[in-house]
């Protein structure tokens, strides 16, 4: 059997590669690990559980329950509720874990579930080994009034609403803003916490049915909401995924303003407020060009991780920074949040529209978005990049032809015979001519077989 975590959680085709079983087994070693159980007399382990609105969700919240109980955890059920919630809210309560039951952006048919250490922290590798190790061991099962009690608590969604409309550094009045929630997790919540900052919403993709979840709205789906925009004459539009962690916004006029174009608005005003600190961001290597540019005419610094939301999240643990994510929409904002959170992006993104009295598409004009093409080169060895000579001498002559208005990055996959070039340059023609003859070098050298 391999690793049963991934890069963030369990995730899969709900009911054969992540079953009811498999949640109940992992929820009782997650107990072990992280609720202390009957590591001293007294301790009554607390767990928060949360999930989004598929059809699968239900049952295997049914399983995370009765695992997390059955190992003596007390467990408080939240609902259908946004992953950053759960990770609020194990926080907010003192809570020894939090699991999460989603599988954010990825189609209905699939799952996920990722458990959150004290503080509502993602777990480090080191301890999603140690749950896999105890998976089904053998143990003394609680009785009595040692197992686990289970209640639901409908109110915790307000209580997370009341701590992130806390952090509003300016009311969102006289703002319209159109909000597709993609069928997801912040259907409910997310209009009502616009609203209550004062913006006029009008909402999309927000009658989840357990079926259509991410299907033709949110954040990878963004068709509707650029077209909803302009209909509704509405001031931005905002766009979040299946469990509410990513943001995208849309301008008054339909066009895409991406991840990095708002980390770019927020780095400026945070700084504005002395709140970024070290003048710096994080970001991945995937971030365009055009955001470092703009970061270096503005003087704010970046740190550059590898792609993962994991990482940015490391890096700016390790640098006390507080502010990271990614072209996606992840962004993290440590001052308020453990977690990428969606709906705290878009309230401090359009804080700054309705402060500055600017439109989006003017403060997301700080930064110009270079043309970047990626390509998916297969059935190559991702091992030889850095020892193929022909390929690095491409490489460095690529570089030089695009000069400091362009970059040229390989990328080999961690789990499959792939390389995935990536070119950003000036102009669009450019950068696809430079990724077309660098992605033939790589197919040609490092074939297999």
């Amino acid at each position: 059997m391999g690793r049963v975590f991934g890069t963030d959680g369990v995730r899969g085709l709900a009911n054969r590669d992540l079953t009811a079983e498999l949640a109940l087994d992992l929820s009782v070693a997650a107990a072990h690990v992280l609720g202390d159980v009957g590591a001293f007399e007294g301790h009554r382990p607390l767990a928060v559980v949360g999930r989004d609105p598929r059809a699968s969700g239900e049952f295997l919240t049914a399983a995370v329950v009765a695992g997390l109980a059955s190992a003596g955890v007390d467990v408080v059920e939240a609902g259908v509720v946004p992953t950053p919630a759960v990770a609020f809210l194990t926080a907010d309560l003192g809570a020894d874990l939090g699991a999460v039951i989603s599988a954010s952006h990825n189609p209905m048919p699939d799952n996920g579930l990722k458990f959150l250490a004290r503080g509502g922290h993602k777990l480090a590798d080191e301890l999603e080994d140690a749950i896999e190790a105890r998976l089904r061991e053998v143990w003394e099962r609680p009785v009595g009034a040692a197992v686990g009690r289970v209640r639901q608590d409908p109110s915790l969604g307000q209580r997370y609403a009341d701590h992130l409309l806390s952090t509003v550094p300016h009311r969102l009045d006289g703002l319209r803003v159109v909000l597709d929630t993609a069928n997801g997790a912040a259907y409910r919540l997310a209009p009502a916490i616009l609203q209550a900052a004062g913006a006029e919403v009008v909402t999309i993709g927000d009658r989840p049915d357990g079926l259509n979840i991410n299907d033709g709205y949110g954040s990878t789906h963004l068709d509707r909401l650029q077209a909803a925009v302009p209909e509704h004459r509405a001031d931005a539009g905002i766009a979040l995924d299946g469990d509410a962690d990513r943001c995208l916004a849309v301008d008054a006029t339909g066009a895409i303003v991406d991840g990095d174009q708002i980390l770019a608005v927020l780095a400026l005003a945070m700084r504005e407020k002395d709140r970024l600190h070290d003048s710096t961001a994080v970001v991945t290597v995937m971030s365009n060009l055009g955001f470092r540019l703009a970061m270096q005419r503005e003087q704010v610094s970046v740190v550059e991780t590898p792609v993962g939301d994991r990482y940015v999240l490391e890096a700016m643990k390790d640098g006390g920074y507080t502010l990271g994510g990614e072209q996606s929409g992840h962004v993290i904002m440590l001052d308020h949040a453990t977690t990428g959170d969606g709906t705290l992006t878009a309230l401090h993104l359009l804080a700054r529209v309705a402060e500055t009295g600017t439109p989006l598409r003017d403060l997301a004009g700080v930064m110009t978005r270079l043309p970047q093409v990626l390509l998916n080169v297969r059935g190559v060895d991702r091992g030889g990049v850095d020892e193929c000579e022909p390929l690095q001498k491409a490489v460095a002559e690529a570089s030089a032809e695009l000069g400091e208005t362009g970059r040229v990055l390989l990328r080999p996959s961690g789990t499959e015979p792939v390389v995935r070039v990536m070119v950003e340059a000036a102009e669009a023609a450019q950068a696809e001519a430079v990724a077309a003859r660098l992605a033939e070098i790589v197919r040609t050298e490092l074939a297999l077989g």
